[in-house]
């Protein structure tokens, strides 16, 4: 059977783009009661959230809502005060954590299905049967999970649907239960309140107490060390296995993620499970190849194989960096040009890879003017412009364009 590709959808367009480079479904959260909090874009709210859902429904894909915050009191009163907007989006599912949240959904949206976040630290089938009881239709396991320990779940409790993470930033603390933003905020920047600092991410000096203002290099690099900053996760050439382990739903973090991520990512993973399906025999290594096009710190393949070490950290870098260029979106088609928003520069007979839901192919830059019509040699970031290429999309909608090769990878090697 042919797994769920989840996908984020940390606003409108994000979700719109998700579904259509590929995604089954999408998870979406809102404010006060997810694990991520939006900056940009249409965000999801409290006035918007059954606008998300029914486009995602209209769009023939799933909606499931997080409310995955570790609750106090003070949390479940207002979740009792707001959750008529939450029922009133009819969701197909609502991701929790917290029992007390648990139990308020239960009460008051008792036909709604109950998955378990990844919060909830799932490592063993009698967990999974005690989320079942508790009725739990799905529950999303946690990171630090093998393969043989997925399957032998699926095994012992086979009527459970299973979500595994296979995509995306991983957090140093156990399945994402951090204080370090927290002290190292004064409280300001909770992780478990949807609102993490990345300390994990920054870099550090080593200092002897009695030596102040003497810094010491934990580890020789220009940049300092970023000894907590795990690498990101990538487990695409390991579909087939996750699907012979019996998993439901393969799912990629980054709902803070750019709309070029989310929908290339989106895009990739759709066509290697559709690809492993059809042929269980199939290569997937040129998948992670274009997976590298995307913004990372490096790619580890984690828990999977039950040996986690130090290769799974990026000592280097904290920010992930795209092997290739995010250049334009597609807007409006006018004659044989096409309205973009630029987002880095592109210059006169500049080569680009076009990509859109259907299509990827290489074209070159042959005209850049501007909306009067003025010709241009080059078109900067923010721009709006119009392009005409070598060749062309057949359905512009959804398209963008990035340089075709992979730039920054060395950087993030060495």
């Amino acid at each position: 059977m042919k797994p769920e590709l989840l996908m984020p959808a940390g606003n409108l367009e994000k979700l719109e783009y998700a579904i259509n480079y590929g995604a089954d479904a999408v998870y979406l959260g809102i404010a006060d009661f997810s694990l991520r909090a939006m900056r940009k874009g249409q965000l999801i709210t409290e006035d918007n959230i059954k606008q998300a859902v029914d486009l995602a429904h209209s769009l023939g894909a799933k909606a499931y809502v997080t409310v995955n915050i570790f609750a106090f009191n003070d949390d479940i009163e207002h979740l009792k005060e707001n959750i008529h907007y939450i029922k009133d989006a009819n969701p197909d599912a609502i991701l929790v954590s917290d029992f007390g949240v648990l139990k308020v959904i239960r009460e008051t949206m008792p036909n709604t299905d109950i998955h378990i976040s990844t919060q909830a630290n799932i490592l063993n089938y009698e967990a999974v049967k005690f989320w079942q009881d508790m009725g739990a239709s799905r529950v999303v396991l946690a990171r630090e999970m093998n393969i043989k320990d997925i399957a032998l779940i699926k095994e012992k409790v086979p009527e459970m649907e299973l979500e595994v993470f296979v995509h995306g930033s991983q957090c140093v603390s156990f399945s994402g239960r951090c204080l370090l933003s927290d002290y190292m905020t004064d409280n300001e920047r909770k992780a478990n309140a949807g609102n993490c600092s990345q300390p994990c991410r920054w870099s550090y000096k080593l200092v002897e107490e009695t030596r102040p203002g003497q810094y010491y290099e934990i580890e020789q690099n220009e940049r300092g060390s970023h000894i907590l900053s795990p690498k990101d996760l990538c487990l695409v050439k390991h579909i087939k296995a996750l699907i012979d382990a019996g998993v439901d739903s393969l799912k990629v973090e980054g709902r803070t993620k750019s709309l070029y991520y989310v929908s290339s990512v989106a895009k990739t993973y759709r066509n290697a499970i559709d690809e492993v399906c059809e042929n269980k025999n199939a290569d997937l290594s040129k998948y992670f190849e274009e997976l590298k096009k995307v913004g990372n710190r490096g790619y580890t393949e984690g828990f999977f194989f039950g040996d986690n070490n130090s290769n799974s950290y990026s000592y280097d870098i904290s920010k992930g960096l795209a092997g290739s260029d995010f250049l334009c979106e597609f807007h409006d088609k006018k004659d044989d040009c096409f309205l973009v928003k630029i987002k880095n520069k592109i210059l006169l007979n500049d080569e680009v890879e076009i990509i859109t839901p259907t299509e990827q192919f290489n074209a070159v830059v042959i005209e850049i003017k501007d909306k009067d019509d003025c010709f241009k040699e080059v078109a900067n970031t923010n721009d709006e412009v119009y392009l005409k290429f070598s060749k062309s999309p057949i359905n512009h909608k959804y398209a963008m364009a990035r340089t075709p090769d992979i730039i920054y990878i060395n950087k993030k090697t060495k």
